[in-house]
């Protein structure tokens, strides 16, 4: 089992209140979170749900290299609009190569490289991230049915291969800056992430 259930409790925010549920890789300590609205009881229709991984610079410093941060809090808004959905915010930093490694990336972008080659000059993966834990965290908060909100194939294939139900892809696009459009366009041109051309 990558995660089990270890703690849950109110969390009041900006975008309204929350639940906060935290699960734990009894193995390596790694803790990950569901941030939720609405569920309370079973829900008998599909579930807005976000797999966020997890980006310091993005979510708590308002960096403009990525979409990251826009992404969390648009999506948290939604929710909220909604009065229902779950964001699986996963510790998962820099597409699961670490924070320190990320920044070593940031500097051979610096360098003019995109996002994929940076990390492969590093010996390192262009995504590491794994999202075996989602079918865990969604089984305890009783979703069946899932709105997927990404632009990521990736997740979607994740999660029907988990065999959870995606009735639908939200699409997702925020945050586009000068800072990161050749970001963005690298998810798109070689990470295959569903944007459209208008998008850019």
């Amino acid at each position: 089992m990558p995660v089990k259930f270890v703690a849950t409790s109110r969390l009041p925010t900006a975008y309204g209140e929350f639940k906060i549920t935290v699960f734990q890789d009894p193995e390596t300590g790694e803790e990950h979170v569901a941030i939720s609205k609405g569920l309370e009881t079973a829900p008998s229709a599909p579930v807005l749900v976000r797999i966020h991984s997890e980006c310091l610079t993005g979510d708590a410093f308002g960096s403009l290299k990525c979409d990251c941060g826009p992404q969390l809090h648009n999506t948290m808004k939604m929710i909220d609009d909604a009065g229902q959905g779950v964001i699986l915010y996963l510790r998962q930093e820099g597409r699961g190569i670490g924070l320190t490694n990320k920044i070593r990336a940031y500097a051979l972008q610096d360098q003019g490289h995109d996002t994929v080659d940076a990390n492969l000059l590093l010996n390192l993966p262009a995504d590491a991230r794994t999202y075996e834990m989602c079918s865990i965290m969604l089984d305890q908060l009783q979703v069946k049915q899932v709105r997927l909100i990404t632009n990521n194939p990736l997740k979607l294939k994740a999660l029907t291969d988990q065999g959870i139900d995606v009735v639908e892809r939200v699409p997702l696009t925020v945050g586009l800056n000068k800072f990161n459009e050749d970001y963005l366009k690298t998810k798109h041109d070689r990470m295959s992430h569903m944007y459209q051309k208008d998008d850019f």
